[in-house]
């Protein structure tokens, strides 16, 4: 069941996550939370880093997962995910960064994949997965297909989204084409799943998963309809432009 909550901007919209997650780990200091990249959380994260450092909330004894990383690139790299969460979030916070999971992007893809399946369940699942959303509804690096795949796999990146994440490198041809990803009943799995999305590139996703009950692997976020605690946050921008009355 989707609850769809809509804010004044996509500031306000970040604003609401990060005090989400804020409780979450006030009220559960040990819990685990589900982690995302790419442009739309990182205001969030500047938000989480303000309480933490104004002492509102203790991230000390939190342990993380994030979604996905890149194959073919280091932690090192600097459009590594690992390399993005420290420099975005792990490296301003007072969290162990032992106790901080992004999959690794160099070896076996196939054992780096069920490296990421064990660490989704290790100590149980998720107290809170945070979501983005890409332009064809895809969710973590899982891409809207024919068929989508329910644990940790290797993704082949869609043009669209190698398009998307083309800015964020020199140049196009050094986008890595395929990625490791949590799939989507690892995603399904955890306790409350909250999608933030803003921009009116979202548009025909965000309608598709909230203005009907319709589910299909061409919009693989449209699965979220079956998880009982999914949460989406969006701008009135946004809302707009679906045509969400509320």
């Amino acid at each position: 069941m989707i609850q769809v909550v809509v804010t004044e901007s996509y500031d306000a919209s970040c604003a609401y996550v990060a005090d989400m997650i804020c409780k979450l780990v006030n009220e559960k200091p040990a819990c685990k939370l589900g982690l995302a990249t790419g442009g739309t959380p990182v205001p969030m994260y500047k938000k989480l880093i303000e309480a933490n450092q104004a002492g509102k909330v203790d991230f000390s004894a939190v342990r993380t997962v994030n979604l996905d990383e890149y194959c073919g690139i280091p932690g090192t790299h600097d459009q590594s995910y690992r390399y993005f969460m420290n420099t975005n979030l792990f490296d301003h916070i007072n969290i162990d960064k032992a106790n901080t999971y992004v999959a690794q992007g160099m070896g076996d893809p196939a054992a780096n994949a069920a490296e990421l399946e064990a660490k989704v369940y290790e100590g149980g699942v998720a107290d809170l997965q945070l979501l983005g959303i890409g332009n064809n509804g895809h969710i973590a690096f899982n891409e809207a297909s024919d068929t989508l795949h329910a644990t940790a796999h290797i993704e082949h990146l869609t043009e669209s989204t190698i398009n998307a994440n083309a800015r964020f490198f020199a140049r196009k041809e050094d986008v890595p084409t395929t990625a490791i990803t949590m799939g989507m009943g690892d995603i399904l799995a955890a306790k409350c799943v909250v999608l933030i999305a803003t921009g009116l590139a979202k548009t025909e996703a965000i309608r598709g998963l909230v203005m009907s009950d319709e589910i299909t692997t061409h919009n693989p976020s449209t699965m979220l309809k079956m998880h009982p605690n999914a949460v989406v946050v969006i701008d009135k921008e946004l809302a707009e432009a679906v045509g969400y009355k509320g």
